[in-house]
């Protein structure tokens, strides 16, 4: 013991030293995504071999899926290194609104691909793309700037749920109607750590996080295949064969590989014993095949990815990327540990990945984007910046070709905001002169309109006047015409009479006024 103190202190102070790095944050996270990608990789040609072999006659097939999907991550990876900030917030809304789009595009028959009574996939060129794994990222994003954006402007609290909580429920319906309760449960993780981190009122958090466990449960409880897994988990040796076999032939696998377990490649619960071995139960078998220290070290990865995640999300004066970094830290957590919790069976049957370890090509490359959106963070560390713009961005930062990246300037930011609430003030300026403009040619439409009602109501009335006194004067036997000056005309007798009465005049020798000529 007195040996082991002094070389605990040694590496202790040796750790704290490089921590002291300016980018040691975000060497942290490029290592350990670096370490989990190939760990995942190697374990996936472990367990997938076999299944492959029988499926397709070589045991590559999945291995080299997995192979392309984390090429695409690693390509993701470095886009979002070296996408600026503000371009990041900038594009926010638009994936959201896109991966909303999506997943309902892929509930459409012919559009979406089904397998397995879920249609949650579109299908490229032979490789599926899942955009419920889109929609995660997209939420985590848009989250983090549209409450980062509200705090600076002191919103209410109405205005700080509104419409982060009800845009979240609906992505969450949609994935309901694949279905798929595994991604929602991530989805309600992500809204619940987004509140959190954003700082509302407690009571507030605790009523979101009770409705969501209420609705999760209800969920877990209507379909058959979900209250079903509940049951297994409640009472496992009810139906050994049946819905319990796939977590009991876990726990046989985790029990077989002991402390050190039985050694690369050499798993038996691969060999069709265990179901899905590859993906939802890969840890099963990195407990059988590298044993009780293999899983540890599993664990202690993501351990030490939580540890940079919110030392990140602290070091940031930022508060979207503080945002940022603490959600995602916190999701990619969740699923983690929900993963090797149904695994050793401390919680019923999800379906959640472990992240980077378990086969799913779309996962991968989504969660490998999710930890380059994290070290783009890391890199925006105060003094990380300040050492980039020294000069010290190292070996790494050479060969990526990497950007500086902006210093965070609270003032700047100010302005910013005090710009943009200026324009956002002017739009809706313009918008009220033409609305009120519109209102008011409305307004000179509708009285114009009136004031020809009116005049066709008064010329209405006017006619039936004179027809009604037509309708009275040939009532009491006189003829009208003789009596309507309006018409200025005289009757045929009349001017019969004016003409003979002229002639005489002519003949007598009378002119006009009765004078004689």
């Amino acid at each position: 013991m007195r040996r082991i103190a002094p070389m605990l202190a040694g590496v202790r102070a040796r750790f704290g030293a490089w921590l002291s790095r300016p980018l040691a944050s975000f060497h942290l996270i490029v290592t350990i995504a670096t370490l989990l990608t190939v760990l995942g990789l190697v374990m996936v040609l472990s367990a997938s071999s076999v299944e492959a072999y029988a499926d397709t006659g070589s045991a590559y097939g999945l291995f080299t899926q997995q192979v392309i999907y984390a090429l695409l991550g690693a390509v993701m990876f470095y886009i979002a290194l070296r996408t600026p900030v503000h371009l990041l917030r900038k594009l926010a809304l638009p994936a959201f609104v896109a991966s909303l789009v999506m997943l309902v595009l892929v509930l459409i028959p012919g559009i979406g691909k089904e397998s397995g009574g879920a249609r949650r996939w579109f299908e490229f060129a032979g490789l599926s793309f899942q955009p419920s794994e889109m929609a995660k990222v997209a939420l985590v994003v848009w989250g983090a700037h549209l409450l980062a954006s509200r705090r600076a402007e002191y919103a209410t609290l109405k205005e700080l749920l509104i419409p982060l909580v009800p845009a979240a429920v609906l992505m969450a319906a949609l994935v309901v109607m694949q279905p798929n309760l595994s991604t929602t449960i991530a989805i309600g993780i992500i809204l619940v750590a987004l509140l959190w981190f954003a700082g509302v009122p407690l009571k507030l958090f605790l009523g979101v996080l009770g409705s969501g466990v209420v609705i999760a449960g209800v969920l877990a409880m209507t379909a058959g295949y979900r209250s079903a897994r509940v049951r297994a988990f409640l009472n496992p040796g009810d139906d050994p064969q049946g819905i319990g076999y796939q977590g009991r032939q876990a726990k046989f696998s985790l029990a077989d590989g002991g402390v050190f377990g039985r050694g690369l490649g050499q798993s038996r619960a691969k060999w069709s014993y265990l179901p899905n071995s590859h993906n939802d139960f890969i840890f099963a078998i990195i407990g059988e095949e590298l044993g009780f220290l293999g899983c540890l070290a599993v664990i202690g990865l993501f351990a030490l990815f939580v540890f940079a995640g919110l030392r990140i999300a602290m070091r940031s004066i930022d508060p979207f990327l503080r945002l940022l970094t603490a959600t995602a830290t916190t999701w990619i957590l969740a699923q983690a540990m929900i993963n090797i919790g149904y695994v050793i069976g401390l919680l019923p049957v999800t379906g959640l990945q472990l992240p980077l370890v378990s086969a799913g090509g779309t996962s991968t490359a989504i969660t490998l984007a999710m930890f380059g959106i994290i070290a783009n963070a890391a890199r925006h560390e105060p003094e990380a910046v300040a050492a980039l713009h020294a000069g010290q961005d190292g070996r790494f930062g050479r060969l990526l070709r990497l950007p500086k990246p902006e210093q965070y300037s609270p003032a700047k930011a100010a302005a910013a905001r005090r710009a943009a609430i200026e324009k956002a003030d002017r739009k809706r300026a313009a918008q009220r002169e033409a609305q009120r403009r519109a209102a008011q040619q409305r307004e000179r439409r509708r009285r114009e309109d009136e004031r020809r009602r009116e005049d066709q109501r008064r010329h209405e009335q006017q006619r039936r006047r004179v027809e009604q006194g037509r309708r009275a004067e040939l009532g009491r036997g006189r003829d009208p015409r003789r009596d309507d000056l309006r018409r200025g005309q005289a009757l045929a007798s009349d001017r019969r009479w004016d003409a003979a009465s002229r002639s005489r005049e002519d003949r007598d020798g009378y002119g006009e006024r009765g004078f004689r000529r």
